[in-house]
């Protein structure tokens, strides 16, 4: 089989018969069989996938705009008759009995789904070392972090063992394992594409996104998905454009950055060059590049974590064992003490911090101090990026302030690793669209790093459409040098 250059490249073989939908789910599980080590997937669908695949073979009608593309999916989005358990022993054994609906426009366009891929338990995590399955490997230096919590569905695009995968992006969980592992991550403005099916962290905040090896391919990927859903009141009904066939190139944009962002003592000063010389590369080739201060860096991650913890305990208070899911063996008589038991053993050490967290600020004497605070901070941010969205069609921000660390580097410090979300929580806070994009390779750890850049709400097509063109343009370069 050739190697999987896109989607489009693909389906260009698929009609000249160089290749079949089954030589091609074929091909995929040989390579996820060879990288089971990195322990991306906790569940490969392999009979379904290649029935399925010969069944696309055998179809004689009009075909779909996904036709045999192989794609994965995170174990927080559902999938009819698929055990679905978020990484985490509460769900253990539990089956879905709907599929996500943004898993359905995917099949309808026929998709086919290989499997389901590891996460940090139900999505809380920036490492993908708080799994019920174990930690994800890093492809480019398994003794690194894949990134989190999306870190199967990175690394499955990463090491070729898809051609594409769902994540969920509550606090920057597609964009900074797409920037540990050198691809795309997409997360759509919020209400773009349905949450329906997605087991909810923090409902204001979470939203599926897309992991591919070029931004067509996510463009693609938004199309199909993206658009009203009668089963989300949180969905928007704006039309959706044809992403994937109105990328444009050759127009100039405004962008603006954050000074503060780029001297933060905690950013990696390679990190930060890297950053800059890019901006002054666009600033060079006609486009308008301008610092806009940004005085409230610090109040991010605290309102980020606020919110999304208050969230969580209330989302996560369904699980007990008593109708699904994990139950403790012990004999309880106590219906109290029966919820504590299912509960403290079904759920990991950092799902349990983060309940504990949320009950804390939404409690009585604390909910004004905190939570109450921490929304006004949400609206405040909202209101500043308004504003520079008047003036700007992007922000320019690092990803991550560093590259993928050593596994078990900072497990034992959760303040450092909630403060690594600084750069990526802002798209989530405020609801509007970002994309990390890989571009650099770390000169001393020789790890991949991208940057970030954002737009405002629903606007995706320009900001695909310069996306694209950075990574022809860098394509170009690298084949001319």
């Amino acid at each position: 089989m050739p190697d999987f250059i896109s989607i489009a490249r693909y389906h260009k073989d698929l009609e000249q018969g160089h290749t079949s939908c089954l030589a091609t789910v074929q091909y995929y599980l040989e390579k996820i069989t060879e990288k089971q080590h990195l322990n991306t997937f906790v569940e490969v669908y392999a009979e379904e996938a290649i029935a399925r695949a010969k069944e696309l073979d055998a179809f004689q009608g009009a075909k779909g705009r996904l036709h045999g593309v192989v794609i994965g999916i995170k174990d927080v989005i559902c999938h009819k008759d698929h055990s679905v358990t978020a990484a985490s022993y509460i769900l253990k054994g539990f089956t879905s009995i709907f599929s996500a609906t943004a898993v359905e426009r995917l099949i309808e366009e026929g998709a086919i789904i290989i499997g389901r891929l590891n996460c940090d338990e139900f999505a809380m995590g920036s490492t993908n070392e708080n799994s019920a399955y174990g930690k994800v490997l890093n492809a480019a230096d398994e003794s690194r972090i894949s990134g989190g919590s999306s870190g199967g569905s990175a690394v499955a695009v990463q090491a070729g063992l898809c051609m594409a995968s769902l994540g969920s992006d509550t606090g920057g969980s597609v964009r900074q394992p797409a920037d540990f592992c050198g691809i795309v991550g997409l997360k759509p403005t919020y209400g773009r594409i349905s949450r329906y099916g997605l087991i909810a962290y923090a409902s204001s905040f979470d939203q599926i996104g897309i992991f591919s090896s070029n931004v067509n391919d996510a463009a693609l990927l938004l199309e199909v998905m993206a658009g009203a859903d009668d089963f989300d009141s949180t969905v928007s009904h704006q039309p959706v454009p044809a992403y994937s066939k109105e990328l444009k190139s050759g127009n100039k944009y405004k962008i603006a950055y954050f000074p503060e962002a780029l001297s933060h003592p905690g950013l990696d000063p390679e990190i930060s060059k890297a950053v800059s010389d890019k901006l002054n590369d666009w600033k060079k080739q006609g486009h308008t590049v301008a610092e806009v201060h940004f005085d409230l860096l610090d109040y991010i991650v605290p309102a980020y974590y606020i919110l999304t913890t208050a969230e969580a305990a209330s989302n996560l208070s369904r699980y007990d064992g008593v109708k699904y899911g994990y139950r403790s063996g012990n004999d309880i008589a106590d219906l109290d003490a029966f919820y504590k038991q299912n509960r403290s053993e079904g759920f990991g050490w950092e799902v349990k911090r983060r309940i504990m967290l949320g009950n804390f600020v939404l409690s009585s004497g604390y909910y004004d101090a905190y939570f109450t605070q921490a929304q006004k901070v949400r609206r405040i941010l909202t209101n500043k990026l308004s504003l520079i969205f008047k003036d700007f069609d992007f922000l320019c921000l690092p990803t991550s302030p560093s590259v993928a660390f050593k596994i078990g580097e900072k497990m034992e410090d959760p303040v450092a690793m909630y403060i690594a979300d600084i750069y990526t929580v802002i798209a989530n806070l405020t609801g509007v669209p970002g994309i990390s994009l890989p571009l650099f390779t770390h000169p001393e750890h020789q790890m991949p790093f991208g940057l970030q850049l954002m737009s405002s709400h629903f606007n995706e097509l320009p900001l695909l459409s310069f996306c694209n063109n950075i990574l022809e343009n860098q394509a170009l370069f690298n084949i001319q040098d």
